[in-house]
C-alpha cells in the first residue's frame, strides 16, 4: 500500500475511490486527522492531512510522532510526502516540481525522535542519506511516465516557522548549501527513518525565498493559489501513474 501524507487537497486524487476514513490512536496522541483510505486502479492507497481539518495546525504544532507512528502501522510500501517550499537556488521559480535528496534541519523545540525513555533501547539512525533512493527513483519514473518535469535533487532546509524567513536568514540558508526552504520536512524524516519507513518527498515550490529575484519575493493570495493549484495538478497526475503502475 501506498501512503500519502501532504495538504488535504490530495485527498482528490484522481480515481481515488475512498472506502474509509479513519482515526489511528498511537502512544504519542493522535495525528493530525483521520486517515483517508481508498483506491486508485485496484491499488491500495492511504492519506492523511498533515495539517488537520481545514489547514488548522501550524508547521511547528504538527504532532509528527504520532502521524509517523500511524504511518508505520499501516506498513506501507512506500510513504510520500508533498511539502511547499520557497525556491532559493535561481532556477527553483514558482511552480516547479523537486525531489530533494538531502535536509539540513533549522527547527527547535519539536519531538524530533522515538528514543525519548531512558530505559529503552535506542538507535542512532543513518541519516547521511535522508529520503529513500528507492522511493525518489519511484517518483522521478512517474513524473517521467507523465510526461511532467521534475528536478532531481536538492538541499531542503527546514525552519521553524509558523513566520516567513527574513532575507538575511536566506543569506544564511544559501550559505549554508540549502536550496529550497519549508517548515514541515523535519522531524518529520528523520521520525520515517527511525521507523524504517521507504519515504521521500516531493516539494512544490510555491514563490521565491525572501529576497530572491529581485522584487518577486512573494506572490499575493490569488497568484499563489493559482500556482499552487497548477502545481498539486501535476503532484495528482504523478500519484496517480506510481500508485497505479508501482504501487504495490
Amino acid at each position: 500500500m501506498l501512503a500519502i501524507i501532504g495538504g488535504n487537497g490530495m485527498a482528490q486524487l484522481p480515481g481515488l475511490e475512498i472506502f474509509h476514513r479513519q482515526i489511528i490512536r498511537t502512544p504519542y496522541g493522535e495525528p493530525s486527522g483521520p486517515f483517508t483510505f481508498g483506491k486508485i486502479r485496484n491499488h491500495e492507497v492511504a492519506f492523511l492531512g498533515r495539517h488537520g481539518h481545514n489547514f488548522t495546525i501550524p508547521p511547528h504544532a504538527i504532532n509528527y510522532r504520532a502521524n509517523i507512528c500511524a504511518l508505520h502501522s499501516l506498513q506501507p510500501s512506500h510513504v510520500i510526502a508533498i511539502t511547499s517550499v520557497r525556491g532559493i537556488r535561481s532556477d527553483l521559480a514558482p511552480g516547479r516540481l523537486v525531489i530533494p535528496n538531502q535536509i539540513i534541519d533549522y527547527t527547535h523545540n519539536r519531538k524530533f525522535t522515538f528514543f525519548e525513555d531512558t530505559e529503552q533501547r535506542f538507535k542512532q539512525a543513518d541519516f547521511t542519506i535522508p529520503y529513500s533512493e528507492p522511493t525518489r527513483a519511484l517518483l522521478l519514473q512517474g513524473a517521467h511516465d507523465a510526461n511532467l518535469e521534475m528536478l532531481d535533487g536538492g538541499v531542503y532546509a527546514a525552519t521553524q516557522g509558523p513566520r516567513l524567513e527574513t532575507a538575511a536568514e536566506i543569506n544564511r540558508l544559501e550559505r549554508d548549501g540549502a536550496d529550497m526552504v519549508g517548515m514541515t520536512g523535519m522531524p518529520e524524516a528523520i521520525l520515517a527513518r527511525e521507523m524504517e519507513l521507504n519515504y521521500a518527498t516531493i516539494a512544490v515550490v510555491v514563490s521565491y525565498a525572501a529576497g530572491r529575484n529581485s522584487h518577486i519575493n512573494v506572490v499575493d493570495c490569488h497568484e499563489g493559489y493559482e500556482i499552487l493549484e497548477q502545481a498539486m495538478t501535476k503532484v495528482r497526475k504523478i500519484l496517480e501513474y506510481v500508485v497505479s503502475c508501482y504501487g504495490d
